[in-house]
């Protein structure tokens, strides 16, 4: 497949390639603790930059602080064009419950904390992980706008909103990505994908395999996928790239 466009500018000029990897489930079971094989989780991480992986997504929530953790001693120092991303917003209180947390106080020590456990001076891209709705939005955002001033963060992005969040969220800081669950199967968000298309702001497509949904046999995708000699996730993937040019993939979410 020639995609236009392979690579894509975070922020205007972070360039990276645009399918990355989702190091959400190099965790325990739920997304919580440690990995079962935590061998295996390093080997897959090393061999990303083998293959021409130069972006990486996880959260201080994966774990939580386990991915992050795990990337750094895998990686660490990374190539000069590594970008891991990272987000906060969501409090963990066991496996697979996830809670929104917004409070001001609170994203700013969790992005100190990011820094700490990947072992970087700034993070490249940080996302608001949610939106909470029991803090006044104004006050998350000015708190994104905060790590930006204070050089924690370069770049800042949000996490499962619509257009208008974006907008609103605009007015404090320059929005450099936006990710939501988005594939084949589900394309809720479509107004949002094309709004940063319109805009230059990279989309993040979580879930970009259905968590292997996609990738099972016997249907339409796959009957392409044969006439094409390639596996149903790579048609899923190769779909989404050339779906929008701002499009960034993440399997592993």
């Amino acid at each position: 497949m020639n995609l236009p466009h392979h690579t894509f500018r975070i922020g205007g000029d972070m360039e990276i390639r645009r399918l990355g990897f989702g190091a959400m489930r190099i965790t325990g079971p739920g997304i919580w603790g440690a990995p079962t094989d935590r061998a295996e989780a390093i080997r897959v991480l090393r061999r990303l930059p083998e293959l021409g992986v130069n972006f990486i997504d996880t959260a201080d929530s994966y774990g939580p602080g386990v991915s992050e953790e795990l990337i750094r001693e895998a990686l660490h120092p990374y190539g000069a064009d590594m970008l891991v991303a990272t987000r906060a917003g969501l409090a963990r209180t066991g496996p697979n419950q996830w809670i929104p947390q917004g409070r001001p106080e609170y994203l700013l020590q969790q992005a100190h904390g990011s820094l700490q456990r990947l072992g970087v001076e700034q993070i490249g891209l940080w996302q608001l992980h949610r939106i909470d709705p029991v803090v006044p939005r104004d006050e998350q955002f000015g708190a994104v706008r905060e790590l930006i001033d204070t050089g924690v963060v370069r770049h800042a992005g949000l996490s499962e909103v619509s257009v208008a969040d974006i907008k609103a969220a605009s007015k404090h800081f320059k929005v450099a990505t936006v990710q939501n669950r988005f594939n084949l199967g589900d394309r809720s968000s479509e107004d949002v994908l094309d709004y940063c298309t319109a805009h230059g702001i990279g989309f993040i497509p979580w879930y970009p395999l259905a968590a292997g949904e996609l990738t099972r046999g016997g249907s339409l995708l796959d009957t392409i996928a044969r006439r094409h000699q390639a596996s149903v996730g790579q048609i899923a993937l190769a779909w989404l790239l050339q779906r929008s040019p701002v499009i960034l993939p993440i399997p592993g979410t």
